[in-house]
């Protein structure tokens, strides 16, 4: 297919709503997979980008103080609950107590399912997609004690294209984001920018790609950590985008070009960069010879998490588990009846409608710290951080760490 046909052909998405998958696409876990985990909210808010909203928290977790919160997003051909069963989140949820938010397209916003990661309307923020996610987060730290200090963000292709838009619209939210085949922020505002970058990835200077994140809001950081990923041989989004994000993002966060770590994980590639006090603030997996797609594999703790599909595969490496790691949410094995009083079996229905809340409006929403209260550690952990001295003992640690040579 040339390129004028593909263009002609993205454009057409929106319209094309009995369309079920790009054509040569696999399908597996697309949009007739429902799982009974996840339960669907309406009446989050406005929804100006019309999505649909659907979550999982583990029932003797939802009386938890501080729950630490994953938004997920799915690729294109995909749904919400066949991203769960393909990734295995509600299953890592279980095991590791964290809330799960997983935001759904609509047919009618795009016949394919794909986010909208470059159209301006919805990548802009306080409008369209990106704003209806932020109301979704909001309505679960209403509905929830969520810690926000521990809001973090992933997505597939067009939904890590899409968890780039969120990382950068709204950074104050998030303390971090995994990006698994996706593309930078800012690169596409029409359908011929978003192929050129799906397909030929152009080099862009780190400045320029750092100004874009910077200028989608008037946050002045500390800017949210990040993970990325990508198959050295996925034809369908160039693998090229993976090295745009980290330089995008090593830019935002003032670091240098080379990593200060090069390991293997799981037989796979992996680079570190960190902060003065020894933090990885970016990392970068290639998953060798791996087409487009989200890694599945053995985890550390000897479990599978997710199962093989289209999009899903197999690659000796658990790109849940090492995100949730990265997230810092695997320290802990969850223990079931934790909780401290016991809570009601959850309802059968898979859809809540709670008609009365009326969320703030974007003035109003991006007025309030936070969407119920501010502890006075949150409000402390988002102040611009002073530059400490670099702590050489540490920065040494970190390297034999990363290297394997040191536990």
């Amino acid at each position: 297919m040339s390129l004028a046909n593909n263009i002609e052909f993205l454009r057409r998405l929106p319209k094309l709503n009995e369309l079920k998958g790009l054509s040569g696409l696999p399908h597996g876990f697309g949009r007739s997979v429902r799982s009974t985990r996840l339960v669907e909210t309406t009446g989050f808010g406005s929804n100006p980008g019309d999505l649909k909203m659907f979550s999982y928290v583990p029932g003797d977790q939802r009386v938890r103080q501080r729950l630490p919160l994953v938004v997920v997003l799915h690729g294109c051909t995909q749904n919400a609950a066949g991203y769960d069963v393909g990734a295995g989140w509600s299953t890592l949820a279980d095991r590791y107590g964290f809330a799960l938010l997983m935001p759904e397209q609509k047919a009618s916003n795009n016949g394919n399912g794909c986010f909208n990661w470059f159209n301006p309307e919805d990548i802009s923020r306080d409008s369209g997609e990106a704003f209806s996610i932020r109301q979704m987060i909001a309505r679960m730290a209403r509905d929830y004690s969520i810690d926000p200090d521990r809001i973090f963000i992933t997505g597939l292709s067009a939904g890590g294209a899409m968890t780039t838009v969120l990382l950068a619209t709204y950074p104050e939210i998030f303390a971090g984001g995994a990006v698994i085949a996706g593309l930078p922020y800012g690169i596409a505002s029409n359908v011929q920018q978003a192929l050129s970058g799906m397909y030929q990835s152009p080099s862009r200077p780190a400045r320029e790609l750092g100004d874009l994140v910077r200028n989608a809001s008037r946050h002045k950081g500390p800017w949210p950590k990040l993970s990325v990923w990508h198959g050295s041989a996925d034809k369908t989004v160039n693998p090229s985008n993976a090295s745009e994000i980290v330089k995008q993002w090593l830019d935002v966060h003032h670091l240098p070009p080379a990593p200060m770590s090069q390991s293997t994980v799981d037989g796979h590639p992996r680079a570190l960069w960190w902060n003065a006090d020894g933090e990885t603030l970016v990392e970068s997996y290639t998953i060798t010879d791996m087409a487009h797609g989200t890694p599945l594999g053995i985890a550390d703790n000897d479990e599978r998490y997710g199962a093989q599909g289209a999009f899903m595969i197999e690659a000796g490496i658990s790109s849940s588990y090492h995100i949730a790691s990265f997230f810092g949410l695997t320290d802990q094995v969850h223990q079931p009846g934790e909780a401290s009083k016991p809570v009601a079996a959850a309802a059968t229905s898979t859809t809540i409608t709670v008609a009365p809340f009326a969320p703030p409006s974007a003035p109003e929403l991006n007025a309030i710290p936070w969407p119920i209260a501010v502890s006075p550690s949150y409000a402390r952990s988002r102040q611009p951080p002073r530059r400490p001295a670099i702590d050489v003992g540490a920065v040494i640690t970190r390297a034999l760490t990363a290297a394997g040579l040191m536990k």
